[in-house]
């Protein structure tokens, strides 16, 4: 998706209030990096004059490299929601993998960046400090973009038949909603259970069924999101849940709040 194009949320709660406070542009990789980048990502507030507003966020199965301020580094995907605060005046620049586009790069499995996030050094041939030199102090956005891409060229490996069965497995489990379980995607694929996780560990970084749980979730949020009324047990229902208070379980363990909860947060915003 092209700068100034409607987003999807891609997990951002909120999104349509957080825009009230930053503005979020997302711009496609080159056709030579397209196999590996799903998109670079660009946030910028100046919240000076306002009270300090925490985003949060859902994740999805993707590892992103983060361009900040001493905080440069790269992440894998998360099982569960993380929060950033908007204050003051900012920038962060982020490359967002595809779903086990990461790999390549780093030629061991994504799950061992999940407690221990990557040096950009271990990536590239700058350090933290460097890179935040080279992409901050940049003011067009397609000129941030065309430096990590001369940055990511430098390093681009072979393309890896694998990421393309990843991403068309979890391509799968977001476009179907009432795929609520592992053994339904190894049923599609005709995969045994421990070769997906196997597969998921080493490219992914969370196992399928956190993925699962994540794209469920993050439908159930962007639902209410819309402050439409929600009847919860029929959401749950589309959803795959089985009863309610699983679904109710699943969503505090992501959101970090009950569906109840997160509506009463929406109203407040």
């Amino acid at each position: 998706m092209s700068a100034g194009a409607t987003k999807p949320s891609m997990g951002i709660l909120n999104l349509e209030g957080g825009e009230k406070r930053f503005s979020l542009s997302r711009h496609d990789a080159s056709e030579a990096l397209g196999f590996f980048v799903k998109h670079y990502w660009i946030i910028r507030w100046d919240c000076r004059e306002e009270e300090p507003y925490m985003q949060h966020v859902v994740p999805n199965p993707c590892v992103n490299l983060v361009v900040e301020p001493g905080k440069t580094l790269v992440y894998a995907p998360s099982p569960g929601k993380f929060s950033y605060p908007i204050y003051g005046k900012g920038m962060v620049f982020g490359v967002k993998f595809k779903p086990g586009g990461f790999y390549p790069f780093l030629r061991r499995p994504v799950s061992s960046l999940l407690d221990r996030p990557l040096e950009v050094s271990g990536l590239l041939d700058v350090d933290g400090s460097e890179l935040e030199k080279t992409i901050l102090t940049l003011n067009v956005e397609q000129d941030m973009v065309q430096a990590m891409e001369k940055l990511l060229l430098s390093k681009l490996p072979p393309q890896d038949e694998e990421v393309l069965r990843v991403n068309r497995i979890i391509d799968f489990i977001a476009g179907k909603r009432e795929v609520s379980k592992v053994d339904q995607v190894c049923e599609h694929f005709q995969m045994h259970i421990r070769k997906l996780q196997r597969l998921f560990d080493q490219y992914v970084g969370i196992s399928p069924k956190w993925v699962i749980r994540l794209y469920r979730l993050q439908n159930a949020a962007e639902t209410m999101d819309r402050r439409l009324p929600v009847d919860l047990s029929r959401l749950a229902a589309e959803l795959g849940y089985h009863d309610q208070p699983h679904f109710i379980k699943d969503f505090k363990a992501v959101v970090g709040y009950t569906p109840d909860e997160y509506r009463r947060w929406l109203e407040e915003k």
